[in-house]
């Protein structure tokens, strides 16, 4: 379990150098894009350190199952489903078909085309979404090292 947060917190340092140096220098919505899949990254090993904590003896391999799974474990916790529709979004995003705006500029944007809308994601929104899952990391922390003490 602690691994898995350990392996959390490096792919979010990897999306750290790439918002605040990669970005800011290249402003490339090939580093969006990459940013998004260390954020998924960073969601796939907490999940498997929440769905471990709880002693899940058999954890899915697809991850809308295990999203359904970490929901039902951690039904009590609130945030944890609005995290959970926070990763499905990001993953949908990060499969969906994309165009360009801006590129080498400050508002740089990439226009994600989901089935039922259009989601842009510029800099300013990618940094919100790296502080969202940071937040996500301390409260799985949280809960985790609240599950190594008892």
């Amino acid at each position: 379990m602690l691994e898995a947060i350990e392996n959390a917190k490096e792919e979010l340092k990897r999306a750290d150098h790439l918002m605040y140096v990669s970005l800011k220098y290249t402003r490339t919505v090939d580093v969006l894009k990459s940013i998004v899949e260390r954020l998924i990254n960073t969601f796939d090993f907490l999940i498997d350190a929440l769905l471990k904590a709880k002693k899940v003896k058999d954890i899915p391999k697809i991850p809308k199952l295990k999203v359904v799974a970490v929901k039902e474990c951690y039904s009590e916790i609130p945030a944890i489903a609005s995290y959970m529709d926070f990763y499905l979004l990001l993953r949908s995003v990060d499969r969906a078909t994309f165009e360009r705006t801006l590129e080498y500029r400050r508002h740089v944007t990439m226009t994600a085309h989901l089935d039922d809308k259009e989601i842009e994601i510029d800099i300013d929104i990618i940094e919100d979404y790296f502080h969202k899952v940071k937040e996500f990391v301390a409260l799985v922390e949280g809960l985790i090292g609240e599950k190594k003490n008892d």
